[in-house]
């Protein structure tokens, strides 16, 4: 979702991600994943010789990876609809 909004290398993604998860990310895990979305198409890689000190990759979301994400939160809301009616059900008793 992160990369919805801009591309972003690693170390930006690795500070942002508390705010979303409730949790801190481990690099190692982050990269390793950065890499399975890469490989399955959803995110592409370049890297960015123009920021200051060592090159840095810079991530963004593909057109697939854009379409998954919609999936992903039309999921969430039909979810949380039946959530929001089970609960309203169970409060009722």
């Amino acid at each position: 979702m992160l990369l919805r909004e801009r591309p972003a290398h690693g170390y930006e993604l690795l500070d942002q991600l508390p705010e979303l998860t409730g949790e801190r990310v481990d690099m190692g895990n982050l990269y390793r994943f950065l890499r399975l979305l890469e490989a399955e198409g959803i995110v592409r890689s370049q890297w960015d010789d123009d920021a200051p000190g060592p090159s840095k990759r810079i991530y963004e979301l593909t057109s697939e990876g854009q379409a998954l994400l919609e999936e992903w939160a039309r999921a969430l809301r039909d979810a949380r609809g039946r959530i929001d009616t089970f609960l309203t059900s169970y409060e009722r008793r």
